[in-house]
């Protein structure tokens, strides 16, 4: 992690995704967002998002024997996506 807030604290990130995608999501979480569950989309996302990367951590596990990804020296590179 490049130098910064702490990691508790929350931020602001923006991504375009496809619309049916989104749709769906918004759907669920309307559907779940009473008791018990009390889904909220930003809590959809960062469940889903944990979830890949310890998938993503588990298969490089596998592979190079290590259990984190190194720390990142530069910023990701924004923009149109490549292909």
């Amino acid at each position: 992690m490049l130098s910064g807030a702490p990691k508790r604290t929350k931020v602001r990130a923006t991504f375009n995704l496809p619309y049916d995608l989104i749709e769906e999501a918004r759907d669920t979480v309307v559907a779940l967002a009473g008791p018990p569950r009390r889904l909220t989309l930003a809590k959809l996302v960062e469940t889903a998002l944990r979830a890949e990367l310890d998938r993503l951590r588990a298969e490089r596990v596998g592979r190079l024997r290590h259990r984190q990804f190194p720390a990142r020296t530069e910023e990701v590179r924004a923009g149109r996506p490549i292909g």
